[in-house]
């Protein structure tokens, strides 16, 4: 590889782990926040274009991490990607969603971008991650940690749960092999679950009692904005609650496996590493 890889997003969830992946196997890479914080970090703001040239400087391959709680974030990201196939970038590697398919209004018309005009490209759809569950400013973790609860609208809806370190060795791979991937890898866990059988499982491991509660839609919607969340992404989620409630999550993939050599981490794995936070 002749230049830096950039990684957008990179202090956030799947951002960081990228980064130290990189380090070890020593990749050059540019960890991009809106606040650069050492010598292989750059400010990056996908909201000021002022920032995006330094952050290209060099860099052949790019990880993509949309702009948050933005409802339509294609609107900042296809400029970026356009001024990025200028300076030269020949791989992009996106996290997308297991949720959203390509060409749908927002990061799926990035994805298709990606296809149609990357040179090299790889498009990461992840299920839910488990990290969810224990990143305080998340919901399901706020009311399991503060309650022994976790209230949705999925009913029996099961979910491939897959935790961040899988996701962000897909990542990896997708950056640094030598032949582009170019094409979409759906990311689970080794089982799909329903939030009743999560509940159970973190029972089981920490000794505290836990539940699903399920509750109707527009409970939901309120429960999300009553937390803080602005009202159009709260619909988003409890839209993702009803394609889950309808099987659309319901699905296990050897894409872990296949592409890293090794299997993807169960969330009994993943409960009993963090029992002492589930704990409370």
């Amino acid at each position: 590889m002749s230049g830096h890889i950039l990684i957008t997003g990179g202090t956030g969830n799947t951002g960081r782990r990228i980064a130290a992946r990189l380090g070890e196997l020593g990749v050059s890479a540019r960890v991009a926040s809106r606040a650069a914080s050492g010598s292989d970090h750059v400010v990056f703001d996908w909201a000021d274009p002022s920032t995006h040239a330094p952050a290209l400087s060099g860099v052949d391959r790019v990880y993509l991490i949309a702009p948050g709680m933005v409802e339509d974030p294609s609107t900042l990201m296809l400029p970026f990607l356009e001024r990025a196939l200028a300076s030269g970038v020949g791989r992009f590697v996106l996290l997308s969603s297991s949720a959203i398919p390509e060409g749908a209004p927002g990061l799926g018309t990035v994805d298709r971008f990606l296809r149609e005009r990357a040179p090299g490209f790889a498009i990461l759809k992840p299920s839910w991650f488990m990290q969810n569950f224990v990143e305080p400013r998340h919901p399901h973790a706020a009311s399991l940690i503060g309650e022994g609860k976790v209230v949705t609208s999925t009913g029996a809806g099961r979910v491939g749960f897959v935790d961040a370190d899988d996701i962000a060795e897909v990542a990896v791979r997708a950056l640094v092999d030598e032949t582009s991937h170019d094409t979409a890898h759906v990311i689970t866990g080794p089982e799909a679950l329903t939030y009743a059988e999560v509940a159970a499982i973190l029972e089981r491991v920490t000794g505290r009692p836990m539940r699903h509660e399920h509750v109707d839609d527009d409970e939901a919607r309120r429960r999300l904005t009553a937390a803080g969340m602005p009202e159009p992404y709260a619909a988003l989620l409890v839209g993702l609650d009803i394609a889950i409630r309808d099987g659309a999550e319901d699905r296990v993939t050897d894409t872990v496996l296949r592409v890293t050599g090794r299997a993807p981490r169960s969330f009994e794995a993943f409960a009993r590493a963090h029992a002492r936070v589930f704990r409370g």
